[in-house]
């Protein structure tokens, strides 16, 4: 059946402010709050395709911050939707890369909710329209990051315990290497084989400490090391990779096809993690775990701790992965101390269930959208009660 003519009527973006169930440590910053650029483009026929930008940790992390994704959006992406065909999502971003450098964060936000809008008018899911889906849930891990040892392991057991995790990865980057080690080994033992202990590193060492600690990540009973250096050396990964029996992930190294391939190219990675906003969008996404595959590399499903509308994007692009080994990280919304959707996501069983409505599958509670959003002062509303504890 042939998809009606339709035409984008409104872009609207705004920047929803949530707190977080506790201090989040990375090696460059902590994060206290969370910050989502939620984006909807309203169409001629009704249909509202619902997008996300979010960062980790404001610029601390990358080049994008949830303000600087609206302002590009406002400015410069706005004016060409209003002038392009919703329904042909490929020559629509194809016009915003040409007049658009980078911003991938700001573009990926668009292509999802072009994506969203399409599936809806289709009456598809997003897998569908992505090449259909393979899994109907996806195993989620947890990070461990308060930055001490008996909180993290109780936090653990306690994940363990619900049912809810048994794949943890623990940030590293902060401290002594020595005694993020000691850390790590000590949070090891207590769990045993109950659960697989990965590190993120977020570039924080020198090459040289990487090469010192990779023996010594190996005899804690760690399975994977991610990023342990700068992005930009990709040489330095590589000879890592040569040294080290233990899987190496790259993560902020990748940001679209054409990195991913320089990476496989110079086998400086067991591992890609993807992320569809650091890649620039669902499509974009899926050619670098076509290269991946393609080398050979695993694949693990990245966040960029976006809450339940990047969340859950992710999922419909992972679940139509085939080779997905090393499982995902799609725990942002629970990192959360507030809900945004109708119907908050499903964790269960140590795995997220992939939404299968319409299009993303989800649907955003207005109320609640409206209470936390950075402008409320403009918008009437009344404090809600909490949907997670119900306080």
């Amino acid at each position: 059946m042939p998809i009606a003519a339709t035409r984008i009527e409104n872009v609207e973006t705004i920047l929803v402010d949530l707190p977080t169930i506790r201090p989040h440590q990375l090696s460059m910053t902590t994060m206290k709050g969370q910050t989502l650029m939620i984006l909807r483009i309203r169409m001629s026929d009704g249909i509202v395709g619902v997008g996300e930008g979010t960062t980790i940790g404001g610029l601390a992390y990358g080049p994008e911050s949830p303000e600087g994704i609206k302002l590009a959006i406002d400015t410069y992406l706005a004016p060409i939707l209003l002038q392009s065909d919703p329904n042909r999502i490929g020559r629509t971003m194809g016009a915003i890369n040409k007049a658009v450098q980078g911003n991938n964060f700001a573009k990926c936000a668009v292509e999802t909710a072009l994506i969203d809008a399409f599936g809806k008018r289709s009456r598809v899911t997003a897998a569908e329209l992505m090449g259909g889906r393979i899994h109907d849930r996806l195993p989620v891990a947890w990070t461990l990051a308060s930055g001490d040892t008996a909180t993290d392991i109780a936090e653990a057991e306690e994940m363990l315990a619900r049912r809810r995790h048994n794949i943890f990865k623990l940030k590293i980057g902060r401290h002594d290497p020595r005694n993020s080690i000691a850390h790590v080994a000590a949070v090891k033992k207590a769990l045993g084989d109950r659960a697989s202990i990965r590190v993120d590193v977020n570039q924080a060492w020198s090459e040289a400490t990487a090469s010192r600690c990779l023996p010594l990540l190996s005899d804690a009973g760690v399975d994977l090391i991610e990023q342990p250096i700068a992005l930009r050396n990709v040489k330095g990964l590589a000879r890592l990779a040569r040294e080290t029996t233990m899987a190496i992930m790259a993560d902020e190294a990748l940001s679209g096809p054409e990195t991913a391939f320089q990476l496989a190219q110079s086998a400086a990675a067991d591992v890609f993690a993807l992320k569809i906003a650091q890649s620039g969008g669902l499509f974009a996404t899926a050619k670098v775990a076509a290269i991946g595959e393609a080398a050979g590399i695993g694949l693990y499903g990245g966040t960029m701790l976006e809450g339940a509308v990047g969340t859950a994007a992710s999922a419909q692009l992972f679940s139509t992965l085939s080779q997905l080994e090393w499982g995902t990280e799609l725990f942002g919304p629970l990192l959360l101390t507030e809900e945004i959707l109708e119907e908050p996501l499903e964790y269960s069983e140590f795995s997220l269930k992939v939404p299968t409505g319409d299009g993303l599958g989800i649907s955003i509670d207005e109320d609640r959208l409206n209470c936390f959003r950075r402008d409320r002062a403009e918008h009437s509303f009344h404090v809600l009660p909490n949907r997670k504890t119900g306080s």
